[in-house]
């Protein structure tokens, strides 16, 4: 299969190209620098150079593949809706080239504030689109899928872990380092699901392989780690006390993170791992973002 993988030099996207290729798959990967569009080349893929608001050039990948795999989104949380705008632009034009075939396409979505602390199954659907759920990914996936299109989201947990991560643990991490302390909110019992990397990937080439005869995947190892103990782990490698934040408090520790750490998003894989034959093989959570790489 010839698949089309956008933010194919990123963490997760870089992932997805590698098991692609492994398992005898072809990929044109999309690259905005010529430096990475090297380390895509030297991974065995083809290139393509631009930009993910460039809609032609995604038309054209689109159009040239068996299958899109959509990774890319810029994380720039000062601009979110701009740039939910731009993730959902990109769907819809991918999309728009796979009408009338048989040809798949496969977005990423998260789980932030699907349930109410219940853990997310793969039969919850995202929110309306609207200025407090900006992200529209889902609802462009929903609307390819009803008008024909093989199309499906992977939900990513909220941490995509391994060595090289550069998300919201080093975000905590740099956070603790400053302050002089982890901390945690409350009680710290709200809940956050993990993935390994490479266990991440295999979710997208599987449901590739399997035919995407699901709407939704999820990518997560446990189905919640208690923050506290997240905290606990940070705390314990960087010699630093394990706090607890009162709700009030929490932003002058958290600063713009606060929104994330006091975040309840526990989800369940189950459909998933009978859908796709999937078992995260990777190190657990708490056991990974232990090891030494996290903190050199």
């Amino acid at each position: 299969m010839r698949v089309f993988v956008t933010g194919a030099t990123g963490w997760v996207g870089s992932a997805v190209v590698r098991d692609l290729i492994a398992h005898g798959h072809r990929v044109i990967g999309l690259s905005r620098s010529e430096e990475k569009a090297a380390a895509l080349a030297a991974d065995g893929a083809e290139v393509l150079r631009g930009e993910i608001g460039d809609l032609d050039l995604l038309r054209k990948g689109a159009s040239e593949a068996d299958a899109v795999i959509h990774t890319a989104f810029n994380h720039d949380f000062s601009r979110f809706a701009a740039n939910a705008a731009e993730d959902r632009a990109a769907i819809e034009a991918m999309g728009a080239m796979l009408k009338g075939s048989d040809r798949p396409i496969i977005a990423t979505s998260g789980f932030a504030w699907l349930t109410d602390g219940r853990p997310a199954t793969e039969e919850d659907k995202a929110p309306p689109v609207s200025a407090s759920y900006p992200r529209g990914s889902e609802a462009a996936i929903d609307a390819l899928a009803e008008s024909g299109v093989r199309a499906a989201v992977v939900r990513l947990a909220p941490s995509v872990h391994g060595d090289g991560d550069h998300g919201f643990v080093p975000i905590l991490i740099g956070i603790a380092r400053e302050k002089g302390a982890a901390a945690y909110i409350g009680d710290g019992a709200n809940r956050w699901p993990g993935v390994h990397r490479i266990d991440a990937a295999r979710v997208y080439r599987r449901a590739l392989e399997t035919g995407v005869t699901q709407r939704r995947y999820h990518a997560a190892d446990e189905e919640g780690v208690p923050f506290r103990e997240i905290a606990g782990v940070i705390g314990n490698r960087l010699g630093l006390p394990v706090v607890s934040k009162a709700p009030e408090d929490a932003a002058d520790h958290f600063g713009w993170f606060t929104m994330f750490a006091g975040a309840n998003i526990p989800a369940s894989s189950a459909r998933t791992r009978d859908a796709l034959d999937w078992a995260p093989t990777g190190p657990g959570f708490l056991k990974d973002i232990g090891g030494d790489y996290y903190y050199r």
